[in-house]
């Protein structure tokens, strides 16, 4: 759960200063913050030509009902091969479920893909490969620098599918215009 100066259930707007197009107009959510790290999921970059239907057949995910035809989302740079699903708290897998946020979990086994593809599925998810990863202070040092702007998690809008204009909808959550915002920032 968010700790007081950390980060931890909110999320990461991408500002026009970023300066890294790995993460140009993205939206993360902040699944661990602490004074050593911090680690998030892209929420709103599809990865190309991979849906989830067939990310589950090639893993061998045996389907007892119909896997909705969702994208599987490019969570980051880091560790591009690992799968995580963020999902609402209706599936808890007690040894491999990390609790995020008021009724959000992350959870990177295969125990939860089988519950997506039975009838034990939590309400609402999103499944992603690889995640962003920062080191010690690496993150406040780009907060510091205007490359993030953070705001409050709103399930609708971590959870919806319309990813193409997420990172504008996240950004009118703070009351900003994404057109009125500069890659240069002033100073008082």
């Amino acid at each position: 759960m968010a700790r007081s100066g950390y980060l931890t259930g909110k999320l990461l707007i991408a500002s026009p200063a970023i300066g890294d197009p790995r993460f140009d107009r993205t939206v993360i959510f902040v699944c661990d913050h602490t004074e050593e790290h911090a680690m998030g999921l892209i929420i709103n970059r599809p990865l190309r030509g991979l849906r989830m239907p067939a990310l589950f057949e090639q893993l061998g995910v045996e389907c007892a009902i119909h896997v909705p035809d969702r994208p599987v989302l490019d969570g980051g740079p880091v560790d591009r091969d690992r799968g995580f699903v963020l999902h609402t708290k209706e599936f808890d897998a007690e040894d491999s479920t990390l609790s995020v946020a008021k009724g959000i979990g992350l959870t990177a086994t295969k125990e939860v893909l089988a519950a997506i593809a039975s009838d034990q599925a939590p309400r609402k998810s999103l499944l992603a490969l690889g995640y962003a990863g920062w080191g010690a202070g690496q993150l406040d040092d780009e907060l510091s620098a205007n490359a993030w702007l953070v705001a409050d998690a709103d399930e609708a809008l971590i959870f919806d599918d319309q990813l193409d204009d997420k990172w504008a909808r996240a950004l009118n959550s703070l009351g900003v215009s994404p057109a009125r915002l500069s890659a240069q920032s002033g100073h008082a």
